[in-house]
């Protein structure tokens, strides 16, 4: 068609556009199945498993950033890489949990309540946000396109952070009523 630009996006940002959609789709559609799979009383222990991830996830960010900023680019590469494994595997245990256990409702009152259910919806929106962010951001890092990498990080850190350290705040307000 004369006249029309066609801009030619490289194949990076379909992969991670794709991903980015296609991993929270997944998940919501593998925890909106109602049969349980019985996958053992293992499964049991995997909510204090996700804890520790998340917590090690949020330590990861931080030794990251301190590296970066003290010019450390190879810790830097290795604490990032750790914290990308890590929500990984998160996401396998977290999975895993789910279709093989029903949700433990939260048992709080009070003013607990709100801010529970505040930081759940939170953390989970912005579970969802930062895929797109962390894989432009481990893809540009890698391949050493740094101003891109910036760019990926200056949103993509304070969320995953944010989302790693809720994570943990809200482990452990509901830790107390897994049976």
């Amino acid at each position: 068609m004369a006249g029309r630009v066609i801009e030619d996006k490289p194949l990076y940002r379909n992969v991670i556009s794709v991903l980015a959609i296609v991993v929270p789709i997944t998940v919501a559609f593998l925890l909106g199945i109602r049969q349980k799979v019985d996958l053992g009383s293992w499964t049991k222990s995997l909510p204090h498993v996700i804890g520790v991830i998340n917590s090690l996830t949020a330590v990861c960010l931080l030794v990251g950033y301190f590296y970066i900023k003290k010019g450390n680019i190879e810790g830097h590469r290795k604490a990032m890489t750790s914290a990308f494994l890590l929500g990984s595997v998160f996401l396998v245990c977290y999975i895993l949990y789910h279709v093989s256990n029903d949700s433990t409702p939260y048992g709080g009152e009070g003013l607990l309540r709100p801010i529970y259910f505040f930081l759940l919806i939170s953390h989970i929106v912005l579970s969802i946000v930062v895929v797109w962010f962390v894989l432009r951001a481990i893809y540009f890092g890698y391949t050493r396109q740094l101003d891109d990498h910036r760019k990926a990080v200056k949103w993509g850190l304070p969320i995953w952070l944010y989302v790693s350290i809720s994570g943990v705040v809200v482990y452990l307000m509901i830790s107390p009523y897994y049976t």
